[in-house]
């Protein structure tokens, strides 16, 4: 690898001359692919080691999957997650013990927000939000396949949380970072790589932390990670944000083997760093600190109660709006716990415990999901939505299901016609394989259509002549 020299000089002279050498050398040593299964969706073991410092969620693999062809993949039963990051799980086991609300600020692909939405205790509501459009629409889709309804996918700058004062228990802040945690696996980091743009990085860091404070309630937790090894953008902000907002740095107990690196500036705060030669893991970096409990902040914003009447069209032109068919309630294996709204043709179900928070989020953030959209609304028909099947919430029973094979399962996902045994019933149909819900199709006898997401669907035409899957 051909490191920039002014990454070797700093990095040299911030491990040391012996612990930069086997730094260096295990840079040009890949590490094994990871992975988290939803325990709400699948029970079969994983075959490989337990990630130490989340040993009751991820896994090392021996080999790597065919993601792209393994059903399971996109049924959301696991999710492919770079190992040093699950220490995220170790936290929140520490310190989260009751519901929370909980904002995941920069959150796409969605490696962090399945975690934590595994990990949170019922009862809690977790907002993942991301500010790049596209990468919130992979965002939402990753979130919809994990299948929780406690779930808000948002697309925000950081500043737009500024007035959603004291709403968050918790604030992951996985921050935009320079990625030399990443040079082993990505080398448009390496060549992107720059003084000038770690100099970037830290001051952007600090400006967003800035933005979201005052929406962490007095004695919240915030979690500030990076991807990067340099002491500006970790041990240096930690500080700051000490110091500056007015927080306590948390300590979290960690093994001796698990070879986790503490604070390398002298400082006598406690921070994790992940350092490829020591741990099994892509870099990374991590502090946990609890805002103070006195800081004097203005009096948080109160929100009236949002309703879809509020922007009707007045007079004789206003179109009535569309009314929530009954037979969408028995859709859901737990109805009374959820509002039923119309968005659009849309029809949206929203856990009623977070409607106070529900109602802020939606007056002040572009909300993209939310909870579970049930179906659309087309004339007289109510289309089941993919976000339903896919939803834990699914009623049993409910649909008519038909179990595909595996070369059925791939054309499913490739959004390719099906044509179902002759005593699949006619009408919308839950296809699974393998016991676990794929999607939707319409049966109309001769053929099914299929009601897969467009946007979504396997793109390649071809099959691997050997498939290798998680499970």
């Amino acid at each position: 690898m051909n490191l920039p020299q002014a990454f070797i000089e700093r990095t040299r002279q911030l491990l040391g001359e012996t612990t930069y050498a086997s730094f260096e050398e295990a840079l040009g040593i890949e590490t094994p692919v990871s992975i988290r299964p939803n325990r709400t969706k699948t029970d079969k073991p994983v075959v490989g080691e337990a990630v130490p410092w989340a040993s009751s969620v991820g896994f090392y693999l021996e080999s790597r999957p065919t993601f792209t062809f393994d059903p399971l993949f996109h049924a959301g039963c696991y999710y492919v997650q770079e190992a040093s990051s699950m220490f995220v799980e170790r936290v929140l086991r520490e310190y989260v013990h009751e519901s929370v609300v909980m904002l995941d600020l920069c959150a796409a692909p969605g490696g962090k927000s399945t975690l934590c939405r595994s990990v949170l205790p019922e009862g809690s509501l977790l907002v993942a939000n991301e500010v790049m459009r596209n990468r919130s629409q992979i965002l939402a889709e990753n979130l919809i396949k994990w299948g929780h309804p406690e779930v808000v996918v948002t697309n925000n700058d950081p500043a737009d949380f500024t007035d959603l004062t004291h709403l968050f228990d918790v604030i992951l802040t996985d921050v935009p970072c320079s990625g030399e945690g990443m040079f082993r696996k990505d080398p448009v980091a390496v060549d992107e790589w720059s003084v000038e743009n770690v100099d970037i990085c830290w001051k952007r860091q600090r400006r967003i932390l800035t933005d979201i404070w005052p929406s962490l309630k007095p004695g919240g937790f915030l979690i500030y990670s990076t991807c990067t090894f340099n002491s500006e953008e970790d041990e240096d902000n930690v500080a700051w944000i000490a110091k500056e907002l007015g927080a306590d740095i948390l300590q979290v107990p960690v093994e001796e083997a698990w070879g986790i690196t503490g604070n390398l500036t002298g400082g006598d705060f406690p921070v994790y760093r992940f350092l490829p030669h020591k741990t099994k893991g892509e870099g990374f970096f991590l502090a946990v600190l609890r805002k103070h409990a006195d800081v004097l902040e203005e009096t948080p914003k109160r929100f009236k109660p949002f309703k879809c009447s509020d922007k009707k069209k007045k007079g004789k032109d206003a179109k009535q709006p569309l009314q929530v068919p009954r037979e969408a309630k028995t859709w859901l294996g737990e109805a009374d716990a959820y509002q039923l709204t119309v968005k659009d043709t849309s029809i949206v179900a929203f856990p009623k415990a977070h409607e106070e928070a529900y109602a802020m989020l939606q007056q002040q953030l572009k909300v993209i999901h939310a909870g579970i959209t049930l179906g659309e609304m087309k004339g007289k028909d109510l289309i089941p939505h993919h976000s339903l099947a896919m939803s834990t919430a699914l009623a049993d029973e409910v649909f008519p299901k038909a179990e595909l094979t595996y070369e059925q399962a791939i054309a499913y996902l490739r959004k390719e016609g099906l044509i179902l045994d002759a005593d699949v019933p006619r009408g919308y149909v839950l296809v699974t394989y393998q016991q676990v819900p794929l999607g939707f199709v319409k049966n109309i006898g001769n053929r099914a259509n299929n009601l897969y997401p467009q946007e979504w669907r396997i793109r390649s035409g071809y099959l691997p002549e050997e498939v290798v899957c998680v499970f």
